[in-house]
């Protein structure tokens, strides 16, 4: 069993109580990640009675299994943008995502932040094309990017694109400080106290320990949502997973990057309590499709000691994203016939700063504040022939593996939220679902949703 850098040296951790009563509370978050606790910050300091659930512990999920970088660079993505949704939206999308990096600045301390830059680069003729693409639309946006060939790792570079006054962080750390914040704002956090049932119309949540909670404002943040049916969500995600290796170095990087051609790879350093660590990450696949994913683990530690001469990797980790069709995450009311459930999901591996300005567009429409970025972010923006596609592509999925599942996969037990065949993975020594990318331990219980309720492994 692999373990994450930033769960490792995350600080001493605070103990939050399991909910044991029937409580009621203005808005309920279901998710202990960095965007609930965003979500928990933003509403206490309005004033908002808000209580934060998470089935396991805080930080344990997505946020401590990420890369740590909070930036406003997201690959090549701007062209892409501006070609969807046009200068003034892919502007917009730009401008939040700088606004995040800006607050992740304005409170956090020691070790939980540094100052870097991001770094695009290529390493061929079509990914310096790209990046010539990505700086023109940089310059049409207004982003003071640098284009040229400044590049501190010993790879052959061909052009790289350059935003400075960027920032990385030790996300668990960072997420730990914020959440002191919200409960100073008055925030109640609850760890192990996971929502087996909902009641949207009656506005009453259960929990494991069947206590109920009554809530006017509910949010999910729980990376896949749960609720996800309603707003056909379900058909519009997919899923992959990400692998990352991390090895003692005293070579500290000034940049944080990432390549924008194959291989795909994305390197950093984190300084730590005095010492310095190397990240090294890649190595990607949809999630639950692959059982001898050690492989993956293999090729990157192979590349720290053979490309950057490095020791053997310390520490080892993986990553799962949902990702929308069109680049940009859901946040926002789930559907109009339900304008009180909110969600933010999809952040396509950029989920620290994309998780704050979520949480920003979230928390203003609760308490009735405009937010420019609202319907560029909004679960039911128009799109609907790429979410089409996606979803016949997901359902297709579904079906395979439903039936091919169970006529090849008897020995692997059924994923407790659609009846997929989970496929047990080697290396991190859990059952993954091919389908909507729930995963289970080993001993069944939930690790990641949709899914609730754990195995039958009778």
């Amino acid at each position: 069993m692999y373990n994450s850098l930033w769960l490792q040296t995350a600080y001493r951790r605070d103990s939050y109580p399991a909910l044991d009563k029937d409580i009621s509370c203005d808005v309920c978050i279901i998710g202990g990640g960095l965007s609930g606790i965003a979500n928990a910050y933003f509403l206490a300091k309005e004033g908002k009675d808000v209580i934060l659930l998470e089935k396991d512990e805080i930080l344990c999920g997505a946020t401590g299994n990420s890369t740590g970088k909070l930036t406003a660079q997201h690959d090549v993505v701007y062209a892409n943008l501006i070609k969807q949704f046009g200068r003034d939206n892919a502007k917009i999308y730009y401008e939040v995502n700088r606004e995040a990096v800006m607050f992740g600045k304005s409170f956090s301390e020691g070790d939980e932040l540094r100052n870097a830059e991001s770094i695009l680069f290529s390493q061929s003729k079509y990914g310096t094309e790209l990046l010539q693409d990505e700086k023109r639309a940089y310059e049409d946006i207004g982003i003071v990017g640098e284009f040229g060939r400044n590049s501190e790792l010993p790879l052959r570079t061909e052009a790289t694109l350059t935003l400075k006054d960027e920032a990385q962080i030790h996300p668990v750390r960072f997420g730990q400080h914020l959440a002191k914040l919200a409960v100073k704002a008055g925030a109640r956090i609850f760890e192990n106290s996971d929502v087996r049932l909902m009641d949207l119309k009656k506005r009453l949540l259960y929990t494991n320990s069947k206590n109920e909670i009554q809530f006017n404002e509910l949010v999910l943040c729980t990376h896949y949502p749960i609720e996800a049916l309603r707003g056909l969500q379900i058909l519009k995600l997919t899923v992959s997973r990400s692998y990352l290796v991390s090895a003692p170095a005293n070579m500290p990087l000034t940049g944080q990057y990432i390549s924008v051609d194959n291989p795909k790879r994305s390197v950093r350093t984190a300084h730590i309590d005095g010492k310095t660590h190397f990240l090294l990450s890649g190595e990607g696949h949809q999630a639950g499709m692959e059982k001898e994913t050690q492989v993956h683990y293999e090729n990157l530690s192979s590349e720290l000691r053979n490309v950057y001469q490095l020791d053997a990797m310390k520490y080892g980790w993986s990553a799962q994203d949902p990702q929308t069709p069109d680049l940009i995450p859901y946040a926002g009311c789930i559907s109009n016939s339900m304008p009180y459930v909110h969600l933010n999901t999809g952040f396509r591996k950029w989920g620290l700063s994309n998780s704050l300005v979520s949480a920003r567009i979230i928390s203003d429409q609760i308490v009735g504040r405009q937010n420019r970025a609202a319907s560029l972010y909004a679960p039911d923006r128009t799109g609907f022939g790429s979410f089409l596609v996606q979803a016949l592509r997901n359902t297709g999925l579904v079906l395979k593996e439903f039936t091919g599942g169970h006529i090849s996969r008897t020995d692997s037990p059924v994923c407790t939220h659609m009846g997929c065949r989970t496929r047990w993975n080697e290396a991190d020594q859990t059952w993954d679902c091919p389908c909507h990318g729930s995963r289970f331990r080993k001993d069944g219980s939930v690790l990641e949703g949709p899914a609730t309720k754990p195995l039958d492994l009778g």
